[in-house]
């Protein structure tokens, strides 16, 4: 099959010149050039939109630590809330326990000082009633006169007196 070129006909030395120079410079640029511009891609690459997407994996791990962080402290206010609760429930109990004790002593004083002021008045009432009739025979005495000490104390006028109060 011989197809004619016409005046497109190569020569073959100069086809086979011409492939050898074309595969010569595709090895050449395969080899040397195209790792380089390859290399200078990716640099350019990842000083561009590198430095965007580990700006964002940057982020992404902030944004992480902070959440954390965030949990972490709301734990912490949530124990300190229940912790505060717990001393306010035991403040509370604590006076509750102090109001009665303070409760209980004051019904103990107000019982105690009741029988003591009791007590007081009786013996006064008693010293009283003894002073009152001695003091009313020696006025009767005065009045009269003579001494009634003697028949009063015969009689016992002034217990039967009080006596009938």
């Amino acid at each position: 099959m011989h197809i004619e070129l016409g005046p497109l006909r190569p020569d073959p030395a100069m086809l086979v010149l011409g492939l050898t120079l074309l595969f010569l410079l595709m090895f050449t640029l395969g080899v040397l050039l195209f790792p380089r511009i390859e290399r200078l891609r990716a640099e350019r690459w990842d000083a561009t939109e590198g430095r965007t997407v580990r700006a964002e994996a940057v982020r992404a791990e902030a944004e992480a630590v902070r959440d954390a962080a965030l949990h972490e402290i709301a734990a912490a206010r949530h124990e300190a809330a229940r912790i505060r609760q717990g001393y306010a429930e035991r403040g509370a109990a604590a006076i509750a326990a102090a109001r009665a004790d303070g409760s209980r002593d004051r019904e103990q004083l107000l019982t105690t000082g009741r029988a003591r002021i009791a007590a007081d008045r009786a013996e006064a009432a008693a010293v009283l009633r003894q002073d009152l009739g001695g003091l009313a025979v020696l006025l009767a005495g005065r009045v009269i006169g003579e001494p009634v000490h003697t028949v009063a104390a015969e009689r016992r006028t002034v217990e039967r007196f009080l006596a009938a109060d």
